[in-house]
């Protein structure tokens, strides 16, 4: 019995022109960007026909994957409870629920260690302050916004999203009762800040280009036509950030571009005062506060390219009196105070790192940690009168880690191991550290993880990821699907490319506007590197990123088709220029200064033209390709990888492509645990049969 093989949708070509700076070009899919256009769903709904039937052959081998993470993953289990005030504060996840419970405890009498349970089981005296679940009932999608509970413990903010275009709806829980308030918001961001006495809640909302620009005050009980707008950014480069600080007494309005930011703040006891400004934002400074007794501490990089550390009066802010001076090679990026300490998170030689500073003392020290080849951070730390931090550490071959340390005694303890079930040992896994030679010299970190033991002769699969965008770095990570790779003898590499952060700020500004063909060739270099040296052949190689990972994706196949297997794209931007051209279309303005404006600028549109994955398909051999996004995607929107498979399809007919469109979902792809589990087991799926291990 023969199986018929299915034929790939064909799009129909209706020729729209684009002239800018005196260049037309004439766009043949451009009508797939109307969303309510009925031949769009139809073209998506075939593709996504197309695309199961396609793969039909391996199902058995999805479903052999899902439940391999499935067994590998402890399914009922509970977070390390966090204090903040009278409680202890923690999410469980129970067996066959799809979404997390968000939940609190009393602080019993002379409790000072969290409590625990060691199979996930609820604590005795819990309070379910948010059950994801619930929430979720009747929706195919579902998302939290905001979780935010008032100084008091009385009052629950939270924001909800049903179907992943991240526009949530704001509303108030009184936890003393258990009545969710007639107060209810639409529309809403992320990020809300409570008063200090929980009468009012400040919120965010978003623009017609889903730029969040106004801080709204709410005051509890009354209805929302009553809010009043407290600030309101008539920037379209800026995003508006809200928060309360950690020693609650202040709330935060931040003002940022990619390059610029200005802060604001009003006495949390004092909810309807005017903002204050800190500094007046001046164009290419950045700079954030943190609240710290009688300063505010600010994180800034004027005349300091990786950032210094200085603080200012909180009373009459003005100078900033240095307390970390700039040291290039050193990357500050983030500062939380505590009443009697500092810690500032930082990263150097490509390693992430924490500082501790004591009140008062002129002495600091970074927190010494065993691998070589680590990812390290602060985790919920609430409180702002505390002795002791929370951390969370993880690596290639650690699982997710959760530790206390004592910042008086200096000891570092163990609260939590993320279960690995199903016969895991970190000793059965080895990581590396390998460095690639790019086209210019520069050297480029690689990480690795494999099987202990895989061998070094070019004949191991592999798979490489990058990102390569924003001063996003892709600090090592453990992953239990990420397993089924493995002992299939899979090497998993992270390219670490310019356009991130991993190496400093001067490694993002080298791989941004017109340094951005960096990232690609970069990529491309890694790859090569991996087949050089032993780790695997081109031919059981296969590429994967996501989003602006997604343009490297689709960039690399048109540089260097020949060096992949096969190529994961998922939500990828690759059709940036048309994109970027749109002011009216979400993100577009505050992009320009990640990418350049090819509105103004005749040099960065020609330059953009040069790498934009949908302007250069060419009829050469590509490798095979899969395509994943969503139709309700506000960040990259789902008809860019429509049109650059279909394009794909008309101009090298000859290669293999497939596009899978979640109908429902957003950026992040389908919600909850399971679901996300099943979309892992099929790209992963789709991979081993592209590295001959499809069985």
């Amino acid at each position: 019995m023969t199986t018929e093989t299915p034929t790939p949708p064909v799009a129909k070509r209706i020729p729209t022109e684009r002239t800018h700076h005196g260049d037309t070009v004439v766009d043949e899919y451009a009508w797939l960007a109307d969303k309510d256009d009925p031949d769009t769903i139809a073209y998506l709904e075939a593709e996504n026909r197309y695309t199961e039937a396609s793969t039909e052959r391996l199902a058995s081998l999805r479903e052999t994957l899902f439940n391999e993470t499935k067994r590998r993953t402890q399914e009922t289990d509970l977070s390390v409870p966090v204090r903040k005030g009278g409680y202890w504060y923690y999410t469980r996840t129970v067996e066959g629920q799809q979404y997390g419970i968000q939940c609190r405890r009393p602080v019993r009498d002379g409790e000072t260690e969290p409590p625990a349970t060691a199979d996930g089981t609820p604590l005795d005296g819990e309070e379910i302050l948010l059950d994801g679940n619930a929430l979720a009932e009747g929706h195919d999608f579902f998302s939290l916004g905001t979780s935010d509970v008032s100084p008091d413990g009385r009052w629950l903010a939270y924001s909800t999203d049903f179907s992943g275009d991240e526009r949530f709806t704001l509303r108030i829980k009184d936890l003393s009762t258990g009545e969710v308030l007639a107060d209810e918001v639409p529309d809403t961001f992320y990020g809300t800040a409570w008063s200090a006495d929980g009468s009012a809640l400040f919120y965010l909302t978003v623009d017609e280009a889903w730029r969040p620009y106004r801080v709204w005050r709410h005051t509890v009980g009354a209805p929302a036509a009553d809010d009043v707008v407290v600030y309101e950014e008539s920037d379209e480069r800026f995003w508006v950030g809200v928060e309360l600080t950690r020693s609650e007494k202040f709330i935060v309005i931040e003002a940022s571009s990619k390059i610029t930011s200005e802060v604001r703040v009003i006495p949390a006891t004092n909810p309807t005062g005017e903002p204050a400004v800190i500094a007046p934002r001046r164009q290419g400074v950045e700079y954030s506060i943190e609240h710290h007794g009688h300063r505010f501490l600010i994180l800034h990089n004027d005349g300091a390219e990786d950032f210094a550390l200085a603080y200012t009066s909180a009373d009459a802010p003005g100078d900033w009196v240095p307390m970390i001076e700039h040291s290039p090679g050193t990357r500050l990026e983030g500062v939380d105070a505590f009443s009697n300490h500092i810690v500032v998170s930082l990263r150097s030689e490509g390693l992430t790192g924490l500082r501790v500073l004591a009140t008062g003392g002129t002495d600091s020290y970074d927190i010494d940690f065993p691998e070589p080849i680590y990812s390290v951070g602060l985790d919920a730390n609430p409180e702002y009168q505390t002795t002791s931090i929370r951390l969370h550490y993880t690596s290639l071959v650690t699982p997710d880690s959760i530790y206390d340390y004592d910042l008086v005694t200096r000891e570092l303890v163990l609260r939590k191991r993320k279960p690995v079930l199903d016969g895991f040992d970190p000793a059965d896994y080895e990581q590396h550290r390998d460095w690639a030679l790019a086209d210019d010299g520069t050297r480029v970190p690689i990480s690795l993880v494999c099987r202990a033991g895989t061998p070094r002769d070019g004949s191991a699969p592999c798979v490489i990821y990058g990102y390569g965008s924003y001063e996003a770095s892709m600090d090592p990570w453990f992953s239990i699907p990420r397993l089924s790779l493995l002992d299939r003898g899979v090497v998993f590499a992270v390219a670490h490319i310019r356009g991130g952060g991993e190496l400093g700020r001067r490694w993002y500004t080298e791989g941004k506007l017109l340094a951005k063909k960096n990232t690609f060739t970069d990529f491309v270099a890694c790859a090569r590197h991996l087949v050089k040296s032993g780790w695997t052949s081109t031919d059981r190689l296969v590429a994967r990123g996501g989003s602006a990972g997604g343009l490297l994706m689709g960039a690399v196949a048109n540089l260097a088709p020949d060096a992949f297997a096969g190529i994961v794209a998922q939500v990828p931007f690759v059709d940036a220029l048309n994109s970027i051209l749109d002011p009216s279309l979400p993100l577009t303005v505050t992009e320009w200064e990640e990418w350049g404006n090819p509105l103004a600028d005749p040099e960065v549109y020609g330059y953009m033209k040069s790498y934009t994955p949908y302007e250069n398909v060419a009829a050469v051999d590509y490798p095979p390709i899969l395509a994943v996004t969503s139709l309700n995607d506000t960040r990259v929107l789902y008809h860019e990888p429509a049109k650059w498979i279909a394009r794909l399809r008309a101009v090298a007919p000859q290669g293999s492509y497939l596009l899978k469109t979640e109908m429902g979902a957003g950026h992040g792809g389908p919600s909850g645990r399971y679901n996300a589990w099943k979309e892992e087991a099929f790209v992963a799926a789709w991979t081993l049969d592209r590295l001959g291990l499809a069985g």
